[in-house]
């Protein structure tokens, strides 16, 4: 009995580089932008975690059922994940203390970074690292951190370091000029192009290829962003980096 062929990787799609909308922009606006949804415990990631019981208080008990399109999921702690962008979420986050999850790193915390992962950050996103945050905020999972040992609060363990993620990536055939950026859910990464003209962002299924079909990381990737400052913009307006994919 002959063997199956592996199925083919889906095809490759790029977005359209530099919008109208988005070119005109300046990084220093952009900055500004994401300094103020990484502050904002309400919004520094795609969702956010409310107490039922405080919607229900609030809102009224039928309110949970009312708005089941904005919720994600039911925590066992009693809350729910909520859209970020929604009024419960602005409501309950409305005088919660504004700061970054983890601190901007320092110029030399960055210069180290680079030096573990072996090439030059494009100077947006070092901006980004130094005068925002260190991670901890952005599209689905949030930026990871470019140093080790940031843990959450809540969390039992340190969020594991885009650096270690690059190292530890790179010893299983990903190439070395992609950057991990964030996690996407199940097995989708979101990694950055650190030599591809614009720095493309990559959306990448770790599980999308098999070296012993004679596969290379390449057949995991799914969609490219046309670059780092388009993806940044798209999230820190509000939108949301997967609708990309159905442009």
């Amino acid at each position: 009995m002959s063997s199956s062929s592996p199925p083919g990787p889906a095809p490759l799609r790029q977005e359209p580089v530099d919008e109208p909308s988005v070119k005109d922009e300046s990084d220093d606006a952009l900055i500004e932008k994401l300094r103020a949804r990484a502050y904002d415990p309400g919004r520094r990631f795609d969702t956010a975690d409310v107490p039922a019981l405080w919607i229900s208080e609030r809102y009224g008990s039928a309110r949970l059922e009312q708005r089941q399109d904005v919720i994600r999921s039911y925590g066992s702690d009693g809350t729910v994940q909520l859209e970020s962008d929604v009024e419960e979420v602005a409501a309950y986050y409305a005088d919660a203390p504004r700061g970054p999850l983890f601190p901007p790193l320092s110029v030399a915390d960055a210069d180290n970074a680079e030096h573990r992962i072996g090439h030059r950050l494009p100077e947006l996103l070092r901006r980004v690292y130094t005068e925002v945050a260190n991670g901890g905020f952005g599209p689905d999972s949030g930026l990871a951190s470019l140093t080790d040992g940031n843990r959450a609060p809540g969390h039992l363990s340190d969020w594991p370091s885009a650096v270690s993620i690059h190292e530890r990536n790179r010893t299983s055939g990903v190439p070395a000029s992609w950057l991990h950026l964030a996690y996407g859910g199940c097995t989708m990464e979101w990694h950055l192009s650190l030599t591809g003209v614009g720095n493309p962002v990559l959306l990448y299924d770790a599980d999308g290829w098999a070296p012993n079909w004679d596969q290379d990381a390449h057949d995991g990737l799914r969609h490219a962003s046309a670059s780092l400052r388009n993806w940044l913009w798209t999230w820190a307006n509000g939108g949301d980096v997967w609708e990309a994919l159905n442009r």
